[in-house]
């Protein structure tokens, strides 16, 4: 199976899909209508950069993040129009907005960040410090306080997804995932097809999220300092190079049909039965505008199944 190269995010009561530089958004609005935003997305790193194995995943995560919030915002304002009458702005007052909106947008991105350092990373290497006095053995706090990150990482996941805004979200994780599934199994791209594939996907941002855990695992052995502000200085700054390995990893992932390949990515795609759920049909009608709005599966579908295009 060769990738298509699309991913893609759920937003509020929508859909985005990204194929190279250009990404859709389509959102179900309050009318039940559907708007569909396609926009060239200009990264903040140059393309020969964003080429280079391992560095190009620090940047990619960058960039997934911006692009999300940005689209998240953007489904947002169908539902705040809904809630009272908006006033039409005039130039200037777009532009002011527009940048009150980035720069809240960033402080939002940067505080994430942070806050997910500290939870993901700092906060279980103390957990575990607190069983030294029973635990001498370095290998065994070590690996203990990656099975505490992965607790705290799943209890995050199940405690989000009893939200009822959340699990509509996760419909429409779903209605990505299966899209897509859909397209690279060789399927016309219908409601009926994308109803049938699957909604767990190699390439998912969540497997993405759960490599980063086990893969910071592996980088904390060779963390062998005896102070303790070093471990932790040192936990985050090697954040950038895990999120490089892990993106390498679900790369090849999306890429291979090996065994070993399949089996390395099975975690993954058990956590993706949590941030995932069957999504129904108007929102499978959403994911299917967002593709077409930015991929040509049926050129992809001649191209890498030698078939006219057809159901199958």
């Amino acid at each position: 199976m060769k990738s298509s190269n699309i991913g893609g995010q759920a937003v509020l009561e929508g859909i985005m899909m990204k194929n190279g530089d250009r990404y859709a958004v389509a959102v179900r609005k309050p009318d039940k209508e559907i708007e569909v935003c396609v926009q060239d997305y200009n990264s903040i790193v140059p393309k020969a950069v964003r080429k280079i194995p391992f560095i190009r995943g620090i940047f990619n995560f960058i960039d997934s993040l911006v692009l999300g919030m940005k689209t998240l915002m953007f489904s947002a304002e169908f539902f705040e129009e809904e809630e009272g009458e908006v006033r039409e702005l005039t130039a200037d007052e777009a532009a002011k907005e527009e940048k009150k909106e980035s720069f809240v947008m960033t402080l939002v991105l940067m505080f994430s960040v942070v806050l997910a350092i500290v939870i993901f990373m700092v906060f279980p290497y103390f957990l575990s410090g607190l069983l030294k006095k029973f635990i001498t053995s370095r290998t065994v706090l070590t690996v203990l306080e990656g099975i505490i990150r992965l607790l705290i990482f799943l209890g995050y996941i199940s405690l989000v997804s009893r939200m009822e805004d959340i699990q509509r979200t996760f419909m429409y994780h779903g209605a990505e995932h299966k899209c897509i599934n859909c397209i690279e199994h060789g399927l016309d791209l219908n409601i009926e097809n994308v109803r049938i594939s699957s909604r767990q996907h190699k390439r998912c941002g969540t497997s993405f999220l759960f490599f980063v855990m086990i893969v910071s695992i592996i980088f904390c052995f060779f963390i062998t300092t005896e102070s303790q502000v070093l471990r932790v200085v040192l936990r985050i700054a090697l954040m950038p190079l895990i999120a490089g390995v892990s993106y390498e990893i679900i790369r090849l992932a999306g890429n291979s049909d090996n065994p070993f390949v399949n089996l390395l990515s099975q975690p993954g795609l058990w956590v993706q039965n949590m941030t995932t759920k069957e999504p129904d049909d108007s929102m499978i009608e959403v994911a299917i505008q967002a593709v077409e709005a930015v991929f040509d599966w049926k050129k992809y579908k001649k191209e890498n199944f030698g078939a006219d295009v057809g159901n199958i």
